[in-house]
């Protein structure tokens, strides 16, 4: 049973001075391994144009990420950290990103228990002076309303000013000024991430340049991370983990894109798979209920499992497409929730650019679902030739 997958089947030991703790001086200088068809290779990243195929699809996440570390002090002095998750009211990330004056997120806070309900803490960036209220917990997460004392100014503008980058707890250091562009993607423009999608990171404009050279197409879609991308798998078997919830948002114009191209896509980084494969089940949800309302089209974590659809992926992404048609959408603004695991059948993603990921973590295991067992010859190659692994670390271009 896909299900009953152990974790532990999935580890692999990954010295610490193995995890880049800062990038390469030049992104598009990493090193890139190469598995194709059981075989593996090494390259650098700056020449993966001539391991790719001369015509296709590339779809990367254009997701940005925001400074969502707020450090806010209560009257006595004691630190609190307020880290946004996700946007609670308004819910839509661009009218949250444009909201003057205050706001409410979902958050995870730190020292919360030096925060009673019914005190406020503050945060001064010279004149402006910004205003935290503790509402209510949620689930895991707590809500927290934002207020700021100068109405001109918007939230996006007020995190610029305000706000820490988040990187990694992994890296095991402050947030760095060079971060803030090198914890970017160069084609980063959707804020609302909390970690970056890093396999974007070896990219540089050199790069696409001389893919689209080539003959490669390219298309963008956008999936937020959160910060549950770091949440360590702690159940036994996998059944019992629960997947997070990512938004995303897809335009018509991609999806005519990927029918054009067979529904076959080469994937930069896992939030691009889970994105494009999600895009398959939402297509069979609505060839089953053609009246399906929008806000139903969520995929759930278990959905691909569970009496899996058998539509082609073609005609899935042709049923979305004409449902955004009938309904006049340029962009599907839902959320996944999708797991992959060992088990899970591939519907459109035929290659994938990836970096190296953590033990145990639901990222190897989206790997293991699309090279096999092999990705222990992977890792271990990895391993043994000095690669560098996790976010900052280098990039591998996975062809099974």
């Amino acid at each position: 049973m896909t299900s009953n997958i152990y974790i532990t089947d999935y580890t692999y030991a990954l010295p610490e001075h193995r995890i880049a703790r800062y990038p390469v001086g030049e992104r598009d200088a990493s090193r890139l391994l190469i598995y194709r068809s059981g075989s593996i290779s090494e390259d650098r990243f700056s020449n993966i144009a001539d391991h790719l195929p001369t015509s296709g699809l590339m779809v990367m996440n254009n997701t940005r990420v925001i400074q969502a570390r707020l450090r806010f002090r209560k009257p006595t002095g004691a630190a609190i950290e307020v880290f946004l998750l996700e946007p609670f009211a308004p819910a839509d990330y661009e009218q949250s990103f444009a909201a003057q004056g205050s706001v409410e997120w979902l958050c995870m806070v730190g020292n919360l228990k030096k925060w009673h309900a019914d005190q406020t803490i503050t945060l001064h960036i010279g004149n402006l002076t910004v205003t935290a209220y503790y509402i209510e917990p949620h689930g895991t997460s707590h809500r927290i309303r934002l207020e700021w004392d100068d109405n001109s100014i918007t939230l996006a503008e007020l995190l610029d000013m305000a706000g820490e980058l988040p990187i990694p707890p992994y890296l095991n250091r402050a947030t760095e000024e060079s971060d803030k562009q090198t914890y970017q993607t160069v084609y980063s423009k959707i804020k609302g991430s909390v970690a970056a999608p890093t396999a974007g990171l070896h990219f540089t404009d050199r790069v696409l340049s001389g893919l689209r050279s080539r003959g490669l197409d390219m298309t963008e879609v956008t999936l937020h991370v959160g910060a549950g991308t770091f949440k360590p798998v702690k159940s036994e078997i996998i059944a019992d983990h629960e997947m997070h919830t990512e938004y995303i948002a897809v335009t018509r114009e991609t999806i005519t894109k990927l029918i054009a191209y067979d529904a076959q896509a080469i994937a930069v980084g896992t939030t691009s798979v889970r994105t494009l494969e999600s895009l398959y089940y939402l297509g069979a949800m609505v060839a089953a209920n053609p009246d399906i309302d929008v806000d139903e089209l969520h995929v759930t974590q278990w959905q691909p499992y569970n009496n899996p659809p058998t539509i082609s992926a073609v005609e899935a992404l042709q049923q979305l497409h004409d449902y955004m048609e009938r309904h006049a959408m340029q962009v599907l603004n839902t959320s996944t929730q999708i797991i992959i695991v060992p088990g899970y059948e591939y519907h459109i993603v035929r290659m994938l650019i990836t970096n190296f990921h953590q033990p145990q973590s639901t990222l190897l295991l989206l790997v293991g679902a699309f090279v096999g067992q092999r990705w222990r010859d992977i890792y271990d190659y990895a391993l043994a030739h000095d690669f560098r692994f996790l976010s900052y670390g280098d990039s591998s271009l996975l062809i099974p």
